[in-house]
């Protein structure tokens, strides 16, 4: 979503933060970009969940799977 950018204030707890920086330095970014990426992601999902769902209803409707003739039978499955 490329737009003019805005500064947000948050408040975390010290540790918390410290985490976030390691997390950040482990991933080679920013705690700023970490940020960025999960409020991102947070509002994509309703659009990932819609389409998931459009993809689900398209594949019930041509079938999940090819079934192949049944060539055994109920007693052969059970015979010890």
């Amino acid at each position: 979503m490329p737009g003019k950018k805005q500064n947000l204030t948050l408040v975390v707890d010290e540790e918390l933060l410290l985490a976030a920086r390691k997390a950040a330095l482990d991933r080679r970014t920013s705690v700023n970009q970490l940020v960025r990426d999960f409020l991102a992601s947070l509002a994509q999902e309703p659009l990932r969940r819609q389409m998931a769902r459009v993809r689900l209803e398209a594949a019930l409707e041509q079938g999940l799977v090819e079934v192949g003739p049944r060539t055994w039978t109920r007693d052969e499955l059970y015979d010890r």
